[in-house]
């Protein structure tokens, strides 16, 4: 009885490598397979629409080009980007949940961030929406209703 109970057992374990292996496998295959390119990613499609206007940018850590922020792919294309908008957490993602951010200035770029998520009235101030032609989005959201960053972009 103990030799049938130690080969089921083995066997449970074969089968369950065979599984994990299969799954691992296939993984990388999909991986491999479908590369995703981001939107932001494809700037020779959209940056003709940028050329001459002033632009703003509603983003935050998320909004990366691979290891590179969505800002930093438009500033190397020489899009004029005045302003920043700042969704809960801020810009750069360094506020907790539900703390208020303030309007400020961005320490990497020292483009002035305005703040969509500062606990004061909705939206940006009509003297900011006077020096910005265009708003660029780029925010990853969850796709759950309860979520902040979609409901920003109506602000």
């Amino acid at each position: 009885m103990y030799l049938c109970g130690m080969i089921i057992s083995n066997i449970k374990r074969i089968v369950a490598l065979l599984i994990f292996s299969a799954l691992i496998l296939s993984t990388s295959f999909i991986a491999d397979a479908a590369e995703v390119t981001v939107g932001a990613a494809r700037i020779d499609l959209y940056k003709p629409w940028l050329e001459g206007r002033r632009v703003a940018l509603l983003s935050n850590h998320t909004g990366m080009v691979g290891s590179k922020h969505t800002l930093d792919l438009l500033l190397e294309n020489n899009v004029d980007v005045v302003t920043l908008f700042s969704p809960e957490h801020g810009f750069r993602g360094t506020a907790d949940a539900g703390q208020h951010v303030a309007s400020s200035v961005d320490e990497v770029t020292g483009i002035p961030i305005a703040s969509l998520y500062n606990g004061g009235k909705r939206g940006p101030s009509p003297e900011v929406m006077a020096g910005v032609d265009v708003i660029l989005v780029d925010l990853q959201d969850v796709g759950t209703r309860f979520y902040t960053y979609y409901i920003t972009m109506l602000d």
